[in-house]
């Protein structure tokens, strides 16, 4: 029986140099980190460079359950009252029943029912949050387009006097 070295390729083989990572290339990644911290620290120092956002406070807030009816229907329900506020149809209600989707899912993956409010928030600014009362995730609206908050805000109804 022969050894692995007469087989033809680890007897030919040579020691050689190693492939370094070039000196400027590390230096340079070492210097993005620090700058990267340093700005981090400055502006949270002396809030230059800090975008912030000031809703003010709460004018209309409403708790809803978003739910499937036969046919494919969404229907969004007031939490309290339990009246229906809105249904969508197969074809209507793009974001809203678009959205839906993405709530169910985070919903699943937080082992939380289906059935528990989500609570819908007009701001003194005008913005339109939502925010899940079981997971405590909050989403502003305006993030996805005015058109799109607009779908929501109109959940709220006259709550919190008129729509700005």
């Amino acid at each position: 029986m022969s050894s692995a070295l007469s087989l033809g390729y680890l007897d030919k083989r040579r020691p050689g140099k190693t492939a370094r990572i070039p000196a400027p290339l590390i230096a340079a990644a070492i210097g993005l980190l620090l700058f990267a911290t340093g700005a981090v620290l400055f502006g949270q120092t002396t809030g230059h460079g800090v975008v912030r956002v000031d809703n003010g406070r709460a004018v209309a807030v409403r708790d809803i359950v978003l739910g499937r009816a036969a046919g494919d229907v969404v229907t969004v329900t007031d939490a309290v009252t339990g009246e229906t506020i809105a249904s969508y149809a197969a074809d209507t209600g793009g974001f809203v029943r678009g959205s839906l989707r993405a709530f169910e899912r985070m919903r699943q993956i937080s082992a939380v029912p289906v059935e528990t409010p989500y609570r819908l928030i007009r701001w003194e600014s005008g913005h339109v949050s939502l925010s899940d009362t079981a997971t405590g995730e909050r989403i502003t609206l305006e993030a996805f387009g005015r058109d799109n908050a607009a779908a929501f805000a109109a959940l709220l109804g006259n709550q919190g006097g008129s729509r700005q």
